[in-house]
């Protein structure tokens, strides 16, 4: 392994230094002329934002200033603009996010690759790509989401889409920027960065030095019991310092140097525990005592080094070095033991009132019980080197080719343990049994991919056509004492290696019909491969096949701007995990086959460029309509697994209908106000699509029934006391919305009640 690591290492490096020439590159966003703005591209999904008007796919960018504007730190409320883009809330704060992109499973992203910079940043994105860490929307300059047939250079999840987290660019110019906040549930959020870029003899050096912190205190209250009184106190600290260092040296040929450093540490009084469903219409925010232990604890630390080189003017080459490592122990109520009638219980069956109502009496700290508290510990790394090149030729019909080569390790080590208390009738705890590290898991999981991609985008006059094929090897390593997996392949150990092979492919075409339209469609096979664990059970990759078209408008005085899409993709061998929770054996299935087709629409308007009025007044609206449908009963009957016992004609789970966004503002010079509001259609929590809180087995559990239709407004606005100053509030959830968002992990959950902020941004 660590030879097959060397080797590749040696190979990418020997690639990009032994080319010769010279294109002027450069990294930064600020202050670039357009040959570096070429390079800058060349490191992003979509590169520059009007790029996104001429691609084969669904392409979309969110700058800075639309994330600064409404004040978010929450990716589930910064992707509701975005068409074709699933969210399903968790904790109010967008912590833990579960995205979906055309129909496929929300749990945790994990189907959508995450990358920042470029960068895949998901714990172990193919050992588990299941998003308990993701990038802070709140700290970055820009958000780009792919969809559709241009997405074949971004593996290794492909059947859904791509978000690329883009961070703060290290300036061209002495630049200082502070943001600062306060708001509801003693919000306080604070964002400031520093930088400069300085010639000098030898080159260019660039640096950037930031720092992001939020704090709060949640907006949930927890039961108080005789020894428990921090009812209150149910939020979250969270700081991530960054630097980055660059250098552009002064030789023949360009190159560029930039390395990168960041971190990030959580601790968040956070829950899997939901609400009875009588309890939840009567306090939405309340948890119970129970609860009380739960606490998650992570550290995510990311490096990368990337090289550029421009060897001769129709040649780029791009090489990045990045090493990543998340550490988490989320310490949370994992069920119930030691009930005086029914004893042992799942949370989500107590919930749904099982043994008749003894489990709900415990967790509310009224009832005799033991509480079974799990450390679910765990480590990650991830680490490789990609290499990109890029390479143009051609006249009449133009070429621009490029191959990539990445070489990929990740593993996670589970190592948990289980701790036992003792409650007494009036919810006081009487003793403790700490549990034995490992008792409650000690499994590795590994993964060796190597990657490979090739794509030609070809202009004809006004056409423009991208094939591509990636092909991506999997060794993969599972290590588990406890025994023998249960699987596709039947029984087996389950220690063990396998290999995987996965192929994925599309065409794009695009054809601009003049300068204001353009019209496009592809076909692309997309991948994404099961754990370690399901691939020694036997699991197929799952895949997907997907078709789409549409046309895109906008006019030369960029007063209106439109996009019309048309979706149709069918899922193979769906893999799914048969648990979000404390319950179920937490391993991969292949669910079946899944249709899911629809209508993404966006649009924007501004009469007040159209009119050349003094006062801007942009208008919104973006809607998308899904109907992603089981093509088979279930294979599973696991009445543990929401993806059990499905039947054929079924919805997909938690894939709304309807999701629609629109927003309007007046904006001068010196102040601006804005407001926004997002409709969700309500969503089946199971593939059974039952309306009970009862699962597939007959058994009460409050994971299965429907969430709540909404609709959420949010109301900004802000004063230029100066150029460089500038003051700004807001309200999010303006009427105070009351719904059920998730009925995963445990029962239902709540969005973020209203939220109101003020702060004050300064840049220099």
């Amino acid at each position: 392994m660590q030879k097959r690591w060397i080797l590749a290492v040696l190979i990418i490096l020997m690639t990009s230094f032994i080319q010769r020439g010279g294109l002027r590159m450069a990294f930064s966003a600020e202050g670039t002329d357009d040959s570096e703005t070429k390079m800058l591209d060349k490191v992003l999904v979509i590169g520059n934002p009007s790029e996104a008007e001429g691609m084969p796919g669904s392409a979309h960018v969110v700058v800075t200033e639309e994330i600064r504007k409404q004040g978010y730190d929450d990716i589930n409320r910064v992707l509701r603009k975005v068409p074709g883009v699933y969210v399903r809330e968790e904790d109010g704060f967008g912590l833990f996010p579960n995205i979906s992109l055309r129909g496929v499973d929300t749990s945790r992203s994990a189907k959508v690759t995450i990358m920042e910079d470029g960068i895949l940043m998901a714990p172990a994105p193919y050992s588990a790509p299941s998003a308990y860490y993701s990038p802070t929307v709140g700290r970055m300059s820009g958000l780009e989401v792919l969809k559709g047939s241009s997405q074949i250079k971004y593996g290794p999840h492909i059947t859904g889409g791509v978000i690329n987290y883009l961070s703060t660019p290290i300036p061209n110019k002495k630049t200082v920027y502070l943001k600062s906040m306060y708001g509801s549930f003693n919000e306080l959020r604070t964002h400031v960065y520093v930088g400069n870029t300085i010639d000098t003899k030898v080159g260019r050096f660039g640096f950037l030095l930031e720092g992001y912190a939020r704090k709060n205190d949640g907006f949930k209250q927890i039961d108080r019991t005789p020894d428990f009184r921090d009812s209150d106190d149910t939020g979250f600290t969270k700081t991530e310092p960054m630097i980055k260092v660059s250098w552009e040296p002064k030789t023949a040929i360009y190159q560029h140097l930039e390395l990168k450093y960041g971190q990030t540490e959580l601790d968040a009084n956070e829950t899997y525990l939901g609400l009875s469903e009588t309890d939840f219409q009567a306090n939405p925010t309340r948890r119970y005592a129970a609860s009380r232990f739960d606490n998650m604890d992570a550290m995510q630390e990311r490096t990368s080094l990337r090289y550029a080189v421009s060897p001769m003017d129709d040649l780029d080459i791009i090489t990045t070095l990045y090493y990543n490592t998340f550490d988490r122990n989320w310490y949370k109520l994992n069920d119930l033991r030691a009930l005086p009638v029914s004893g042992n219980m799942s949370l989500s069956a107590a919930l749904a009132g099982a043994g008749g109502g003894e489990g709900l009496a415990c967790l509310k700290g009224t009832g005799v019980c033991t509480l079974r508290v799990r450390a679910n510990n765990r480590s990650y790394k991830a680490k490789g080197v990609e290499s990109v090149t890029y390479y143009r030729f051609g006249s009449e019909v133009q070429h621009e080719v490029s191959f990539g080569i990445r070489y990929h390790m990740d593993e996670v080590r589970r190592f948990q343990w289980n701790d036992l208390y003792a409650q007494s009738v009036n919810g006081t705890i009487s003793g403790l049994t700490p549990g034995t590290p490992g008792d409650a898991g000690d499994r590795l999981q590994e993964t060796d991919a190597l990657a490979f991609y090739l794509q030609d985008t070809i202009e004809a006059g006004p056409w423009t056509f991208i094939p591509g094929i990636r092909y991506e090897r999997l060794d993969q390593t599972s290590e588990d004492p406890k025994g023998t997996l249960q699987g596709a392949g039947g029984t087996k150990g389950r220690d063990g290696e396998n290999s995987l092979d996965m192929v994925g492919g599309g065409l794009g075409v695009s054809y601009r019909v003049n300068e204001a339209w353009t019209t496009f469609g592809g076909v692309h096979r997309g991948f994404s491969p099961p754990s370690p664990r399901g691939t020694r059970g036997g699991l197929d990759e799952e895949t997907s096949l997907a078709f789409e078209t549409g046309a895109r408008y906008r006019n030369r005085r960029q007063a209106l701007a439109a996009e019309a899409v048309l979706f149709y993709t069918q899922f193979k061998d769906l893999v799914v995990t048969d648990n979000v929770g404390g319950t179920g054996s937490g391993d991969d299935e292949n669910f079946g086959e899944v249709d899911s087709y629809g209508l993404e629409f966006s649009s924007q308007i501004d009469p007040g460029i159209a009119n050349r009025w003094k006062v801007r007044n942009p208008w919104y609206l973006t809607l998308t309509y899904t109907n992603a449908e089981q093509q088979n009963d279930a294979r599973s009957t696991d009445a543990e697994s929401i993806f059990s016992f499905g039947k054929k004609g079924n919805k997909v789970p938690y894939v709304p209908e309807w999701v629609i966004s629109v927003g309007t503002g007046v904006e001068t010079e010196r102040w601006g106000t804005f407001i926004s509001g997002t409709y969700v259609d309500e969503t089946f929590s199971s593939a059974d699509n039952s309306s009970l809180q009862v699962n597939g087995g007959g058994a009460p559990d409050s994971r299965f029934g429907k969430t709540d239709s909404y609709f959420v407004s949010d109301l900004t606005g802000f004063y230029r006391i100066s150029e460089e100053v500038k003051l700004f509030g807001g309200v999010q959830n303006l009427f105070d919305e009351e719904y059920i968002v998730s009925r995963q992990p445990h029962g239902p959950r709540p969005g973020m009640p209203l939220f109101g902020y003020v702060g004050i941004e300064l840049s220099m």
